[in-house]
C-alpha cells in the first residue's frame, strides 16, 4: 500500500503536467510539438511517485487535447513506458532524459503518421517528435534533474 506522501507526490506531479500542458497548448501538441511539461519526465530519477504522477498526468493533459481517443491511449503509454525506463538509468544522469525522447518517437510518430495523416513520412514524423521531446527534456529537463537531485531532501522528494 502507498502512504499519503507518496500519493500526494504523484497528485502533485500530476497537477503540475497538466497544467503546464494546457497552458502552453499551442505547441504541446501536433507534429513538431515541444511539450514543455514532458521535461518533468526526469522525475522518476528522483522518487518513484512521479511514474504513477506522469502517466495521469498525461492522460488527463490527452483527454483535453485535441486528438482524442487514440492520443490518450497512446500518448499516455509512451509516457508510462518513458518513467519506467527513466526509473531504471536514474545512476546515469545523462542518460535520464533520453526513454522519453525514444518512446515519444517510436510511439507517437508512428500515431501521427498512421492515425492523424500527417502529410510527411514516417521517419520525418518520429524525427520530428523526438526532436520536440530532447528540447523538452534535454534543454530543460535535464538541468531540472540536476538542480533537484542536489537538493532532493530539503525539498521533500
Amino acid at each position: 500500500m502507498y502512504n499519503s506522501k507518496y500519493l500526494v507526490k504523484a497528485a502533485v506531479i500530476a497537477a503540475v503536467y497538466i497544467a503546464m500542458t494546457l497552458l502552453l497548448m499551442p505547441i504541446s501538441y501536433g507534429f513538431m510539438q515541444i511539450r514543455v511539461s514532458e521535461a518533468l519526465t526526469v522525475l522518476p530519477a528522483i522518487t518513484h511517485a512521479a511514474i504513477p504522477g506522469l502517466f495521469i498526468g498525461c492522460l488527463v493533459a490527452n483527454i483535453l487535447g485535441p486528438y482524442g481517443l487514440v492520443d490518450m491511449v497512446l500518448g499516455s503509454l509512451a509516457t508510462l513506458i518513458a518513467a519506467f525506463a527513466t526509473y531504471k538509468l536514474r545512476k546515469r544522469p545523462l542518460l535520464v532524459p533520453l526513454p522519453p525522447v525514444i518512446a515519444n518517437g517510436l510511439i507517437i510518430g508512428p500515431m501521427l503518421y498512421y492515425v492523424y495523416g500527417v502529410p510527411v513520412s514516417l521517419l520525418a514524423c518520429i524525427l520530428w517528435v523526438a526532436a520536440g521531446e530532447a528540447i523538452a527534456c534535454y534543454c530543460i529537463g535535464l538541468p531540472l534533474y540536476k538542480y533537484l537531485n542536489q537538493r532532493k531532501s530539503s525539498i521533500g522528494l
